[in-house]
């Protein structure tokens, strides 16, 4: 079958669409005809080898695999001698690493495709879509009529966190640049900020719940922004630094919320069953809707990568398969 691949750690240049042995299906497993990726700011991370601390499970030297992708979209092909649930035919979306093939064998992290949505918006759901929902149900404890900022509304997981809030029943402010302004009241935020005009730490005020998707602003700079028991979701960061990348700005808010009422969590999403199904149901309701910026050929991963690796992406990147 043919994969995006990588023999070693490095930018957009060393990506390239190789034939590699289609995977066999075990007792417990669901071959899939991938039909379609989409990539995310980890799979990044996965590609360059950054941040280097993060090389003790990536490779210290070369990557442990040479596969990209975990969000993937697709049809069920073969099932187990074990398997239930699916049939030939059933189309699904998930997580799996190295979902940018033509073929994938897959396991817990698999539900049926929400109806309506196409194979690249159904790939753009996992990774983007759980992590909001986790950073606000479950860390977030978001409660209906609380005040949500999200900074970083129009990325990959911001433009999830306004919809998913606003499903919740919570007042959203999304703070974006210019060019996506429209974008972000389209979601349905209830206030949309331009970073590049004003300074959201000084427009926004009483915030029970700050979904930082962005990063790049001091503890003391989103202070002015909280109430004053509010809890900051950390997603993302700046990635300057190769050693640390976004972990120096997560651990500077992390200390500075150890003294006070206000508190701040970071948290890597895990993948369940249970959200993915949560997650087609709000899709299929009409409450929550896959934002795609530009779907890209298998032929041309690398560019989508290289697309992806500029940083103004306005909702996902996709890849069709």
């Amino acid at each position: 079958m043919r994969a995006a691949t990588r023999s070693r750690f490095g930018g957009p240049e060393v990506v390239s669409v190789s034939s590699v042995e289609k995977p066999e299906v075990s007792a417990d497993g669901i071959l899939v005809r991938a039909r379609a990726a989409s990539l995310n700011k980890a799979d990044w991370y996965s590609l360059t080898g950054t941040p280097w601390v993060a090389r003790l499970e990536m490779g210290v030297r070369a990557p442990r695999s040479p596969l990209l992708g975990v969000d993937f979209a697709g049809v069920v092909e073969q099932v187990g001698s074990e398997v239930r649930e699916f049939a030939p035919g059933d189309e699904v979306y998930g997580g799996k690493v190295g979902a940018i093939a033509e073929y994938l064998v897959a396991r817990k992290w698999i539900a049926p495709k929400p109806a309506g949505l196409s194979f690249e918006e159904a790939a753009s759901v996992p990774t983007a879509g759980v992590t909001a929902l986790q950073a606000l149900r479950d860390h977030g404890r978001l409660q209906p009529g609380q005040q949500v900022l999200v900074n970083g509304a129009s990325g990959g997981v911001g433009t999830f966190a306004v919809q998913i809030a606003k499903a919740m029943d919570a007042h959203v402010t999304a703070v974006c640049s210019t060019a996506k302004v429209d974008t972000a009241r389209s979601l349905g935020a209830d206030q949309v900020i331009d970073y590049t005009v004003e300074d959201f730490t000084r427009v926004a005020s009483n915030c029970d719940l700050l979904v930082d998707a962005a990063g790049g602003r001091s503890f003391s700079d989103l202070r002015r922004t909280l109430s004053p028991t509010a809890t900051v979701v950390v997603v993302g960061g700046p990635s300057s630094s190769r050693l640390l990348g976004p972990l120096g700005h997560i651990t500077r808010i992390r200390l500075a919320t150890l003294v006070g009422d206000r508190s701040s969590v970071f948290f890597i999403a895990k993948f369940n069953r249970p959200d993915f199904d949560r997650l087609r149901e709000m899709i299929e309701a009409g409450s929550v809707r896959p934002v795609i910026d530009r779907v890209f050929p298998l032929d041309e991963v690398a560019d989508a990568f290289a697309y992806l690796g500029e940083g103004h992406t306005r909702g996902k990147v996709a890849i069709a398969i």
